[in-house]
């Protein structure tokens, strides 16, 4: 059954669709919090960001085989 995931990893190993945050967009961005963090800033005094940065990856393998034609005008780079 086609779906839509929230992490890349679930459309890398076969899904359909996955539509979320990037994660290692986050996980970059801790290497900002964490010198904050060890110097002693509190925590009220750091500001919580909201993700900024969303991905949409599509499986072709997988749209092909369930007969779903992706349009070649959709500016998207084939990974897979």
């Amino acid at each position: 059954m086609p779906a839509i995931y929230d992490r890349r990893e679930y459309t890398l190993a076969g899904g359909l669709i996955s539509y979320g945050t990037s994660y290692s967009a986050a996980y970059r961005e801790l290497g900002v919090y964490t010198p904050k963090i060890l110097k002693g800033t509190p925590a009220a005094d750091i500001p919580i960001e909201q993700a900024n940065r969303f991905e949409m990856v599509i499986n072709l393998k997988t749209a092909s085989s369930l007969g779903i034609e992706i349009p070649r005008r959709c500016s998207l780079s084939p990974t897979m």
